[in-house]
This record gives C-alpha cells, sequence and structure tokens, in this order.
C-alpha cells in the first residue's frame, strides 16, 4: 500500500484530495494547522501541526517504519482577491516558511516524489483576447501580486532541491478552484463561493454587490477536475511547472449571471470598487492534456453543485449582515 502525507488537509482541495488518494488505494496522513471545517477527514491519520515549524514539518514526515511515497505539499496561507492584497507580508512570510522547511525536510527524509501547488497568480497581467501563455512564458517574471512571487520563488525552490536530492518535482499552476465545502464567507472565499453566498443571502429582487465592472477574465475549476489533474500529473513524468485549469473562460459577469441562473431568483446587480486583480487570464493546458487529463465539469455543471451547498450553510448560520464580495480578511492561517 502506497504512503502519502498531504499537508493542508484541513482546507479545500486538500481534504477533497485525500478522499481521492484514500479511492485509489492509499494509507493517507493529513496534516494542516486545523482539521477539515466541514467534513470529517477521511485520512487514515490527521495531524494537527503548524507547518511553518520545521520540527513540525518533520513530525509530520515521521513514520514508525519506513518512509512515504509521496508528499503533496497544498498548505497555504490564502484566500480570495480582498485577503491577497490586504495580508501581503503574512502571505509571504507565512508561504515562505511552510514552503522551505517542507521541502528541506522532506529532501532529507530521502522522499523520491514531492508534489508542489503553485498558482497561476505567477503570470503577468493579459488583456482580453491575448494569445494562450505556455508554462515557460511566466519569465520574464511579472506576477500581479506578492502571492504571485512568492509562489513563483517556491516553485524554483523545488525544482532546486529536486536537482540536489534526486526527488521526483512536480509542480501544477492551479487555475481558480470552486466547489462544496470550500470558504464561502468571512473574506478568504474566492468569487465562485462569495457571488454564492451574496446571491443565497439576496431576498427576490434584492441587489448584491461585485467587485468591478465585471469584465475581469477567469476561468474557473471544478475541485473533483482539480483534484483528478492532481493526480494523473504526480503520478506522471512530467517536469517543470504544469498548468491545471478549464479552457472555459468566462467574465465575472457572466459567472454572476449563471448563480443567478442556478439559484432562479431575480436579482441585481451594483458593480462597485474594490481590489479585482488581473483584466485577463488564458493559458495551455496542453502539459496536463498529454497524461489524459481533461476537466469533466462546465461552470454550469459546477454551480450547479455548488450553489445548493453555500445556499445550505447560509440557511443553517440564519440571519447576517450584509457584506460586500471579498469582505476584510480574516486570520492568516489558512490552508488549500
Amino acid at each position: 500500500m502506497r504512503r502519502a502525507l498531504v499537508c493542508g488537509a484541513g482546507g479545500f482541495i486538500a481534504s477533497h484530495l485525500v478522499r481521492r488518494l484514500k479511492q485509489e488505494g492509499h494509507w493517507v496522513r493529513g496534516a494542516d494547522i486545523k482539521v477539515p471545517e466541514f467534513a470529517p477527514t477521511a485520512a487514515d491519520d490527521f495531524r494537527v501541526l503548524d507547518l511553518r515549524n520545521r520540527d513540525a514539518c518533520e513530525a509530520a514526515l515521521s513514520l514508525d517504519s519506513g518512509s512515504f511515497d509521496v508528499v503533496y505539499q497544498l498548505a497555504a496561507d490564502m484566500g480570495g482577491m480582498g485577503f491577497i492584497h490586504s495580508a501581503e507580508s503574512e502571505i509571504m512570510r507565512n508561504n515562505a516558511l511552510i514552503n522551505l522547511n517542507m521541502i528541506d525536510a522532506a529532501a532529507r527524509k530521502g522522499l523520491r516524489r514531492y508534489f508542489f501547488s503553485s498558482s497561476v497568480c505567477i503570470y503577468r497581467d493579459m488583456r482580453p483576447g491575448e494569445p494562450e501563455l505556455k508554462e515557460e512564458e511566466a519569465y520574464p517574471a511579472l506576477p500581479d501580486n506578492e502571492y504571485g512571487w512568492e509562489k513563483l520563488y517556491a516553485e524554483r525552490v523545488a525544482m532546486a532541491y529536486g536537482r540536489k536530492y534526486g526527488m521526483e518535482v512536480r509542480i501544477a499552476r492551479f487555475q481558480n478552484c470552486y466547489g462544496p465545502e470550500g470558504t464561502w464567507t468571512g473574506g478568504r472565499e474566492k468569487a465562485p463561493a462569495a457571488i454564492c453566498r451574496k446571491v443565497a443571502e439576496a431576498a427576490e429582487g434584492g441587489t448584491i454587490e461585485v467587485w468591478g465592472d465585471g469584465k475581469a477574465i477567469r476561468s474557473y475549476t471544478y475541485v473533483e477536475d482539480m483534484v483528478d489533474g492532481i493526480y494523473r500529473l504526480t503520478a506522471s513524468s512530467l517536469t517543470g511547472p504544469t498548468n491545471i485549469g478549464s479552457p472555459e473562460y468566462v467574465s465575472v459577469a457572466q459567472l454572476v449571471q449563471t448563480v443567478v441562473e442556478m439559484a432562479g431568483k431575480a436579482i441585481q446587480i451594483r458593480y462597485v470598487e474594490g481590489p479585482v486583480g488581473v483584466q485577463s487570464r488564458n493559458f495551455s493546458n496542453e502539459r496536463i492534456y498529454s497524461v489524459g487529463w481533461r476537466p469533466r465539469y462546465s461552470l454550469r455543471d459546477g454551480i450547479a453543485r455548488t450553489y445548493p451547498w453555500v445556499h445550505e450553510q447560509v440557511e443553517a448560520r440564519g440571519p447576517t449582515p450584509r457584506s460586500s464580495l471579498g469582505a476584510s480578511p480574516a486570520s492568516t492561517s489558512s490552508t488549500r
């Protein structure tokens, strides 16, 4: 039985990854600063550890006998655009500590395969209609935010350790990921979850506020598709960073309209000033396609599964004060 360590297993994508690994027959240890918020972990063993600390990384990797076959490093201090722009120093410090300590501990333990979750935030701003960017076109580098700069540095750290210690390093650059059991309120939520929440909170005929003018272009990847991409990439022979994301690009206005249609409500939209990020995204997926991956869920399919879950959370919570998309950030110990 293969043994896997999933770092960040208390967070959104990583908790779904744990389930997939269990389905594939792995023995899984999860490690995170928190347990999963919305469902019990599927991990065989879960350790509450602060992976910013070197000793915690070594504890996560320690087994009574033998060693892990693979480490999936998804632990990160992250959130939506509001959080990314308001917590720059916390993000850079916390993520640098996690990534440096974990890759060093894994290398010194003799781990042979290591997955690192990067982000398309490492790319420059794009204009709508630009040709898609391949992975190597991240350079010359000009990320739009400090989260992207830290991720770019962490990619290079992982590759350098791979060369020195003979580790097989796999790096995925995630596009926006969404789905059930993701953060949906509090300031760290991504746009799909935030819009689902705002529509769920709104009365029939009500108005919601959305940052920007609705013209920014994005791709949104459903969590089951993202996890499938992670699993296939890690098992593959691909080296170097690899984009994982849906080829379906939509404007923020189209995302909002999709959520409104799934809710079956008459909702008015008021666009307001706020951090939006880049104008557009458009990335090549040819590398991940080469290992047999294709997204199975369209945006409508994914929102059809996500909106009812968010609506249930809103109903269970009860009345709450009206808030804007990407409200003020909470604490700085979130994970994927």
